[in-house]
């Protein structure tokens, strides 16, 4: 049964500009496999002549936009957020590494895993890109939290078979075999997808990522994920584990480890070289400005990743990144946007940033046309947004005269209590 919402909306073109209704209507229904789906979306009046019998819900004074997606965090962080230290590197061994170590319990991993879920959908996440831990236990943990909330959601075991400490350093043969057994588990279970996921070149072995690369040319349509060029520290230490390497990134392409659905968190200190590998091989950057501006790791260049045509999309990276909103993942890139670029004082349009953190980082996942935004086919993943949930907030939005006014005041202004609903598909 099909059944709509009216409100102010917005979704994005082909052309990735936003396109607005002041007064819309969203109409969703089953598909075929049961799942809900937009079955139409525009200008009230137009769409309920259509849609004459279907049920509304009146949300006057409230936006409904497509449910944020997160391109790179780690749950298994939630509770490493906000933990001081000198960089990326000291940051590792003294917080997230120790505190990772307790995933191989299960019901452990499963408290954390519900924590972390009802944080996602309490800031308006309705699709993540997850690293777990090394630990299989972690993995089974995030996929039934997900598929038991109806996430659209994708994870993996992390690889990491050398330079780590006991308790989170496995095993290279086993650690693979893991790999294959969760991929045939969990992948394309519901909403779910398998992830597979080297921590880092410097925490896995040759033989460890060339695995790796095996089996993501056996099951071409599961993901990739791992984080490149950071931090000066790591890639400086990449460069002495891989000598013969073209270069960090280099390392992966050599495991066979760059593709459509490979997605390389930060990807700060690439040159010219390698966004234009990052653009042939069609993988994507996860930006993660919080993460970045906690841990001193510098600015993602936007114009040069513009001007090569690479995909990116924005992502919180807790607990590196410092917040679950959506909105302070926006801000800060806002701030980056301003800082260390090609094009110095760049500035980022609010719709532009809406846009990283929607439908762009749907594409980046390999998920356009599914997820990310609002137009007929599309799951139904959105949220309803309160321009008044705050007295500031609710002062500053009177005032906005233009779509872009109205959503930089909530990129500056909004936190979790902005999001009144979460819809999933």
């Amino acid at each position: 049964m099909n059944h709509s919402y009216r409100a102010a909306i917005l979704r994005f073109d082909a052309d990735r500009q936003p396109v607005y209704e002041a007064d819309g209507l969203l109409v969703i229904g089953p598909d075929a496999n049961g799942r809900q789906v937009v079955q139409a979306v525009g200008d009230h009046a137009g769409v309920a002549r259509r849609f004459p019998d279907v049920p509304v819900e009146d949300w006057r004074g409230k936006l409904i936009a497509p449910g944020f997606v997160d391109m790179h965090v780690h749950y298994p962080q939630t509770d490493v957020i906000g933990a001081p230290a000198d960089g990326l590197l000291p940051w590792l061994e003294n917080y997230t590494f120790p505190h990772e170590t307790r995933f191989h319990d299960a019901a452990y991993a499963r408290s954390v895993a519900d924590f972390f879920f009802d944080e996602l959908q309490r800031n308006g996440v309705t699709t993540a890109l997850t690293f777990a831990t090394s630990h299989p236990a972690s993995v089974n943990a995030a996929f039934e939290a997900a598929q038991a909330r109806g996430l659209r959601f994708m994870t993996g075991k992390v690889l990491q078979d050398r330079n780590s400490p006991d308790g989170v350093r496995d095993e290279t043969e086993q650690s693979l075999i893991d790999t294959e057994t969760l991929i045939q588990r969990w992948h394309g279970v519901d909403r779910l997808g398998y992830a597979i996921t080297p921590r880092f070149a410097p925490t896995s072995s040759p033989e460890q990522l060339r695995g790796a690369g095996a089996l993501a040319a056996k099951y071409g349509d599961v993901w990739i994920q791992s984080h490149v060029a950071e931090n000066h520290d790591e890639v400086r230490w990449v460069g002495e584990l891989f000598p013969d390497a073209s270069s960090y990134l280099g390392v992966y392409g050599d495991a066979g480890l760059l593709r459509r659905r490979a997605v390389y968190a930060h990807c700060i200190h690439l040159d010219s070289g390698d966004r234009a590998l990052m653009r042939e091989s069609g993988a994507a950057a996860a930006v993660c400005p919080t993460s970045n501006l906690f841990l001193g790791s510098g600015f993602f260049d936007f114009a040069a990743a513009d001007a090569a045509g690479m995909r990116y999309g924005l992502a919180s990276d807790v607990g590196g990144g410092t917040s679950f909103s959506p909105f302070k993942t926006m801000l800060a890139a806002y701030y980056v946007g301003r800082e260390g670029q090609t094009k110095p004082g760049l500035s980022l349009t609010p719709s532009q940033l809406w846009w990283q953190h929607t439908a762009g980082a749907a594409d980046g996942l390999g998920l356009g046309g599914l997820v990310g935004n609002l137009l007929p086919g599309y799951e139904a993943d959105f949220v309803v947004l309160n321009p008044q949930a705050t007295p500031l907030l609710a002062r500053k939005t009177q005032q906005t005269n233009s779509l872009e006014e109205l959503l930089f005041a909530l990129i500056v202004l909004g936190d979790e209590r902005v999001i009144e609903r979460v819809h999933t598909a």
